[in-house]
């Protein structure tokens, strides 16, 4: 892929705006609303910022992993960048779409291209009453929480609670508890993306419930319902020889 014009971004670390100077002084830049392609510096969380910020802007976004994990990124080098950006790899990544109702009533929107998750507030277990598609098939899960997953989320949060990596592309998202009491054998279950998710919080004024979406947190929903949003989508550029999807599958037989 051919690009003409580059803007850089950096998540506000010491070490990524160090890197975003000397990038600056290597390459010529431009604002991210004129350029053809974003290189994002710093870690996961401030590529999913980037995602998020960049949305309607629809560049493709380059990330250079200055943070700690870096699943999301690619690996940092000062030197052959543009090189790097024409030889990398698109992977189109699709967000969920969150909507809740809190206890008084409002209504709230938002994008997750993680994860959204469900967690209680206080130290009473949440209770949750799930249904897909309007069919209810879970009338009560006593729980920490639960958590939709997109694709691109399932290393992460969705992974620590024990729920199964999703390879891009599949078409699925995964459904997943966190710390489920009862039933204490029910692991989840990976759904069409296309698939509607409902939960109900069961006395939401009494066990309170909090819902995220990816770092947009509402307090105090009484319902949320999960799908995928129709006819939006961001585009990742990875290395070849380090792409998205080679990560995912590798993550499933780390030790």
């Amino acid at each position: 892929m051919k690009f003409s014009t580059i803007a850089i971004v950096a998540a506000p670390a010491a070490v990524a705006c160090a890197a975003l100077k000397r990038l600056k002084k290597r390459y010529k830049t431009v604002s991210p609303a004129k350029a053809d392609v974003v290189v994002a510096l710093g870690g996961d969380g401030f590529m999913l910022q980037s995602l998020h910020q960049l949305l309607d802007h629809g560049k493709p976004i380059y990330g250079m992993n200055r943070g700690s994990i870096g699943f999301l990124m690619n690996a940092y080098a000062e030197k052959g960048l543009l090189n790097r950006l024409e030889r990398a790899q698109p992977v189109r990544v699709y967000p969920l779409r969150m909507t809740t109702v809190d206890t008084r009533g409002r209504k709230h929107q938002a994008l997750a291209f993680n994860e959204v998750s469900l967690l209680r507030e206080t130290r009473l277990a949440a209770k949750l009453r799930i249904a897909i598609d309007g069919v209810e098939r879970l009338r009560e899960l006593i729980c920490d929480g639960a958590l939709v997953s997109a694709p691109a989320g399932s290393t992460a949060y969705n992974l620590s609670a024990d729920g199964p990596i999703i390879p891009i592309g599949t078409g699925l998202i995964a459904l997943t508890p966190i710390s489920a009491f009862r039933p204490r054998r029910w692991r989840g279950a990976l759904l069409p993306d296309t698939a509607t998710v409902r939960f109900n919080v069961i006395e939401p004024k009494v066990r309170t419930v909090s819902a995220t979406a990816d770092y947009t947190e509402v307090r105090d929903v009484a319902r949320v319902s999960v799908r995928r949003a129709r006819g939006v989508s961001a585009t990742l550029l990875f290395d070849p020889e380090h792409d998205l999807e080679e990560r995912i599958v590798k993550e499933q037989f780390l030790p």
